[in-house]
């Protein structure tokens, strides 16, 4: 039998990603005490203690900011995500917040609950009431995208599709990107040409020093009057104190966002949802079948794809010997593990390396099984990070 994985959920994952995990191989569960690997959605493994045998985490979702991301880096340890996994959930609710906010639905509806009489009398009350909330229509509005990668390309078409201009800004789109996208798509010159002419600002960036409060007091008065923010990305990327203070002035009609505080509940002119982004039940099996079968790949083949911290790496398997290394991308890397496979008179088969940024990843077939000994003196190379054995198992 092969060797078998020990998988720690420090969440629910969707049952229908872990039936990619043959049981036979994998042992997966919430009380696994050494794990191989880690799958996680929700839970701050910030302040977590993560055990020194952890190869892998993978994240069923397209953020990490739960996740000590440079400490795992340090110990060679990729950490997996499900980018676009969850984008059509995302985009149905930005345009669901866009329609909250244009019709004005929600006090519409607190209107509607407070009403109290026979049928008739509700029947007048809500024929004189209905004019306090008359709303416009999306139709010919402009909405304005910050960042166009899955998310905000899907949320592009759509709109698109209900007859509104777009205009989108991202500088670091890729060709790919670019590709699925509408031509009908205007591009901004940037963050400022975008706001002053969008009656919908919509923000799918990830949070990084670069964007928090991306959207604070100068850019809330750059916005167009009457304007309405939307925020489905993260908190930190918006100043929240800015944004209230806009919509105090009526410069800002309305800011629409996924995360709930003290300030936010008690403005009208908020609409805050609990966070509910991803959660339906087709994201969230979208993204635990993502990044279990990544992990699978990685654990069982050492091939790489879609993490944070790693270069995507993947190299048809040609013989039944393999080492995965991770190191610091530094010179000579290669030049120094090609010399003690040479010395201890292993034929490479097969390799393969890439770097990104800091860090470097190599793949190499052996067409002999690798000692221990060899194995000890590439991790004591200096700059190795990680050094794992990947035999083909039989059953395979």
């Amino acid at each position: 039998m092969a060797k078998g994985f020990q998988i720690l959920t420090l969440n629910k994952i969707s049952p229908t990603g872990l039936k990619r995990l043959p049981a036979g191989r994998y042992h997966v569960g919430d009380k696994v005490t050494h794990p191989d690997a880690i799958l996680v959605r929700s839970h701050n493994m910030l302040e977590m203690d993560i055990p020194s045998g952890v190869l892998a985490i993978a994240r069923a979702g397209a953020g990490t900011n739960n996740v000590p991301v440079k400490k795992m880096s340090e110990r060679g340890v990729p950490v997996f995500i499900a980018p676009g996994a969850n984008a059509n959930a995302v985009k149905e609710l930005v345009i669901t917040g866009m329609l909250l906010a244009s019709r004005n639905v929600v006090p519409a509806l607190r209107f509607t609950s407070g009403l109290k009489g026979d049928d008739a009398t509700m029947h007048k009350l809500v024929e004189d009431g209905k004019k306090d909330y008359a709303g416009t229509e999306l139709q010919g509005r402009t909405l304005g995208i910050v960042g166009l990668g899955a998310i905000g390309r899907l949320v592009a078409n759509a709109a698109i599709g209900l007859g509104m201009k777009v205009i989108g800004y991202d500088p670091e789109i890729t060709v790919d990107a670019a590709w699925s996208l509408s031509s009908q798509v205007k591009k901004a010159s940037g963050i400022e040409d975008l706001l002053k002419h969008s009656d919908f600002v919509t923000l799918h960036v990830p949070l990084l020093d670069a964007t928090r409060n991306l959207i604070d007091d100068k850019r809330v008065a750059a916005m167009k009057s009457g304007a309405v923010l939307l925020n489905f990305s993260r908190d930190a990327i918006v100043n929240e104190d800015a944004v209230i203070a806009g919509l105090a002035s009526n410069h800002l009609r309305g800011y629409v966002c996924d995360f709930p505080s003290n300030k936010s509940l008690s403005n009208d002119k908020i609409i805050a949802l609990p966070h509910l982004g991803a959660s339906t039940e087709e994201a969230e099996e979208n993204c635990a079948v993502m990044v279990v079968e990544q992990l699978r790949e990685y654990l069982e083949h050492g091939n790489i794809a879609n993490t944070v911290n790693f270069p995507n790496v993947s190299m048809p398997r040609e013989s039944a010997f393999r080492v995965a290394i991770a190191n610091s991308n530094v010179p000579n890397m290669l030049g120094q593990i090609s010399t003690a496979l040479a010395k201890a008179s292993i034929n490479i088969h097969n390799m393969t390396n890439k770097s990104r940024g800091d860090m470097a990843y190599t793949l190499v077939d052996t067409d002999t099984a690798l000692p221990e000994n060899v194995i000890a003196q590439i991790a004591a190379i200096p700059g190795v990070l990680m050094v794992r054995a990947l035999p083909l198992e039989a059953d395979e």
